[in-house]
């Protein structure tokens, strides 16, 4: 990471709001203003504790697509508070992430569309090359403050485009990680990270 550069920060999710990719989510209670985030999904396949950058790829079992669904309203109110962003982030079925591609197939991708659609209209489009902070940069700085073990998944930030949903609403994966949905899931603890890797 450049010097002077900020630390990215992070929120974590349990493992309630994990859902498979496809999956119905419930519009969930305290908010009126339900927000998709579409991101990049690191799946972790070793231990990583206090890795240093040019090491933490070496963790990465491999990558999958996945929603960091947050209510946006809750976010915010917190936030203004100079609370911790629980009640916005961490909600049941408010991750669902499509199946992991192992790395050993698909290698480490620094680059490549990441796509939302709502409803058939394009919402969020982007490329991985426009992160703020890389995969490697942003699990070795969770390793300063976790013990990161196989199972863990990284959210990795989301670009623009970000809105609410509607009961009823049809949000689809990432266009671009097609090739992404196709692969053999790591046995997990359950444990989500949501790094500040946003573009």
């Amino acid at each position: 990471m450049p010097a002077g550069t900020a630390k990215t920060g992070c929120c974590s999710k349990s493992a309630t709001t994990l859902r498979e990719s496809g999956a119905s989510l419930p519009y969930p209670a305290g908010t009126t203003n339900y927000h998709f985030e579409c991101e990049l999904v690191v799946a972790l396949g070793t231990s990583a504790y206090k890795v240093a950058v040019a090491d933490a790829l070496g963790a990465v079992y491999g990558y999958a697509c996945g929603l960091d669904m947050t209510r946006r309203d809750l976010q915010l109110s917190e936030r203004a508070k100079q609370r911790p962003w629980t009640l916005g982030k961490d909600v049941e079925a408010s991750a669902p992430v499509s199946a992991i591609a192992p790395a050993e197939r698909v290698g480490h991708p620094g680059k490549g569309r990441i796509e939302l659609r709502q409803n058939g209209e394009l919402r969020q489009s982007s490329d991985l090359a426009a992160m703020v902070w890389s995969t490697a940069e942003i699990i070795a700085h969770l390793s300063d403050f976790y013990h990161l073990g196989p199972g863990d998944l990284i959210f990795t930030g989301t670009p623009a485009g970000v809105g609410p949903v509607e009961p009823g609403d049809r949000d689809r994966r990432p266009a671009g990680y097609r090739a992404l949905d196709a692969g053999a899931e790591p046995d997990r603890r359950g444990r989500c990270w949501r790094g500040a890797g946003a573009r």
